[in-house]
């Protein structure tokens, strides 16, 4: 029979395996041309090295600026 904490080390590989699986399948979405915050058109180039880019340069800074200071990691 499994102990606690078999069941939570099963249950924390199963999100580390989904959260996998989700980002894999998120990067063959196409490239946006248009920002999805800003509406401003995405640089070719940018399109062809990200894979799957949502948002301009700008843009993503900002998100990503943001998602530090949600998470606490100022």
């Amino acid at each position: 029979m499994a102990d606690s904490m078999d069941l939570v080390q099963e249950h924390a590989e199963e999100m580390r395996q989904r959260n996998l699986a989700n980002v894999l399948n998120k990067q063959r979405q196409p490239s946006r041309s248009y920002c999805v915050d800003c509406d401003a058109p995405i640089p070719e180039l940018r399109r062809r090295t990200l894979i799957g880019v949502e948002r301009c340069v700008h843009c993503q800074q900002i998100a990503e600026a943001q998602g530090k200071h949600f998470k606490g990691k100022v």
